[in-house]
């Protein structure tokens, strides 16, 4: 009779089973980060090398177990924060520090609005969620964040080339999905070809209810557009890149949403690009409680003041290099400034 020699029995190996390699994870980054237990000291305690050690610390971050955040000095952010609410009317000044890749810097950017969205939510409240990268951004950055019964509305309609990641519908799916809330899509394309269809389609009953509902939001979450030949609105087609120069040419420096262009003064501008988007107008956006402009892009820096001088921004949220820039065009700019829009 032959017999097999019968192997020891080992724990699982971490590729094995995922809950277990997770616990495990978890317990080194905890003692790690929370206990500052060196890399060698826990490579003796869990009987890994240093390089195991350290991949699974990197695994940790990638799996949202542990979300390192830069900020800038508390005192830094508070002085400025300060002079923004002094200066514009604004409640809260969200500033992540700057980075030299333009999207490190909006991830960087998403989690800092993440942690205070998570903060600010409800159980109940209504959500306009507008459309672009930056807030596609904060969608998906969001990290073990509380489960709130949150209604999450599209405050724009769609649009077929801006993709999943930038398209409110899909945002709104995402960020319902994190906060475990609803969302409602607004069923209507983002824009039209002339004002006459988009009177139409706002006296539509699915529309008109949509926008009803996103009216009564107690939180907007919207973009700053800088009017470039590289805005989203170009790369979607919306307008040609002649149309944006001649509309820069005339003074319009920005819009919100991609919905009502303004100039540096915060003035709406008289364009044939206005008028077509299907979505909550600026004169709406000011009767929410909560309007969340997040812009990363140093770019930005005009677009971002003249969205602040149209009186709509209750929560900014921009880089630390955007902050500075923007104070120091305000000085530029204010002795133009006219009375606060009604």
């Amino acid at each position: 009779m032959v017999q097999t020699a019968r192997r020891p029995w080992q724990p699982p190996r971490l590729d094995e089973l995922k809950d277990a390699e997770l616990d495990i994870i978890a317990d080194i980054a905890g003692l790690y980060y929370a206990d500052q237990v060196t890399q060698e000291e826990l490579s003796h305690k869990f009987g890994m090398s240093r390089a195991k050690i350290g991949r699974l610390l990197k695994r940790a971050r990638e799996e949202g177990i542990v979300e390192i955040t830069v900020r800038p000095h508390p005192g830094v952010a508070a002085k400025i924060e300060q002079e923004f609410i002094r200066r514009f009317g604004i409640e809260r000044l969200i500033v992540a520090v700057d980075h030299r890749d333009q999207e490190t810097q909006r991830v960087a950017l998403a989690s800092l609005v993440g942690v205070y969205l998570n903060r600010q939510l409800q159980d109940g409240m209504i959500v306009a969620v507008g459309m672009g990268r930056n807030i596609g951004a904060v969608a998906d950055g969001l990290v073990s964040p509380n489960q709130r019964a949150v209604t999450f509305v599209s405050a724009i309609g769609g649009s077929l080339r801006a993709g999943e990641f930038m398209n409110p519908d899909h945002i709104c799916r995402r960020l319902a999905a994190r906060f475990g809330g609803e969302s409602e899509t607004l069923y209507a394309p983002a824009l039209v070809d002339n004002p006459e269809s988009r009177l139409a389609l706002m006296q539509n009953e699915t529309v008109r209810q949509t926008l009803d509902r996103a009216r009564r939001a107690d939180i907007a979450l919207i973009g700053v557009g800088d009017l470039s030949e590289d805005s989203n609105m170009v790369r979607m087609g919306w307008f040609t890149p002649k149309e944006v120069t001649e509309a820069r040419l005339s003074g319009t420096i920005g819009d919100m949403m991609g919905y009502d262009f303004f100039d540096i003064q915060g003035r709406p501008s008289s364009l044939g690009m206005q008028g077509r988007i299907i979505g909550l107008t600026t004169p709406e956006l000011r009767r929410i409680p909560n309007v969340i402009a997040v812009a990363s892009e140093n770019t930005k820096a005009a677009g971002i003041l003249g969205a602040l001088r149209t009186s709509t921004i209750n929560t900014l949220a921009t880089s630390l290099s955007n902050a500075h820039t923007l104070l120091g065009l305000d000085d530029a700019t204010r002795l133009q400034r006219p009375t606060a829009l009604n």
